[in-house]
């Protein structure tokens, strides 16, 4: 136990980000994903409530969040039996719940925007996938898909989460980001 938890997480977080694809990348593992207008590759990810990664899955943009979605919750109930619980948002809402309840025995919870929601605002309990996703497009090699396979795309991701997670174990303290740089002004010369 660490700061009061357990080794093992006991919830996750889902989501997906569509990323565009290189010209290199064989047109039978790339799609169109209509909802956000992008031509490529849709990733899913399970992160813990922390952000780290627990489960990647690499499809076509133009599979729908709720049917790609399920390998990843699969492999996250294999590799981490502790997670009872997922969050989600909108995008997964439907028949994925019943069957992430009545298949993996884990319930799928979705987080819905308040109704006089306008504009962007942080969601509750999801904060925390979407900051991973930033993470992520920090390394160069992710902002766009330049893989021919899926699975090595895949693993580009988990070695991008490897370099974050070692930085952090070894940095041994707080992360701090250096304040605005204040010039000093001595006066006229």
């Amino acid at each position: 136990m660490a700061d009061g938890r357990s080794v093992e997480p006991s919830a996750g977080l889902i989501d997906s980000q569509s990323v565009r694809t290189a010209d290199t990348v064989p047109v039978s593992t790339r799609g169109f994903d209509a909802g956000k207008t992008v031509k490529g590759r849709k990733r899913f990810i399970v992160t813990d409530t922390l952000g780290l990664l627990l489960a990647v899955h690499v499809v076509a943009a133009s599979v729908q969040d709720r049917d790609g979605a399920k390998r990843s919750l699969l492999w996250t109930r294999l590799d981490h039996p502790s997670i009872q619980k997922v969050w989600a948002d909108q995008g997964f809402s439907g028949r994925l719940a019943d069957w992430s309840a009545s298949i993996l025995g884990r319930e799928l919870e979705i987080v819905r925007k308040a109704p006089d929601q306008r504009g962007f605002q942080v969601q509750p309990k999801r904060w925390a996938v979407e900051r991973t996703f930033a993470w992520m497009t920090a390394h160069r090699r992710l902002a766009r898909d330049y893989e021919a396979d899926p699975a090595r795309s895949e693993t580009m991701i988990r070695w991008a989460m490897i370099g974050i997670m070692v930085r952090r174990l070894t940095r041994g303290r707080p992360a701090k980001r250096p304040g605005p740089r204040r010039l000093r002004w001595t006066g006229p010369e």
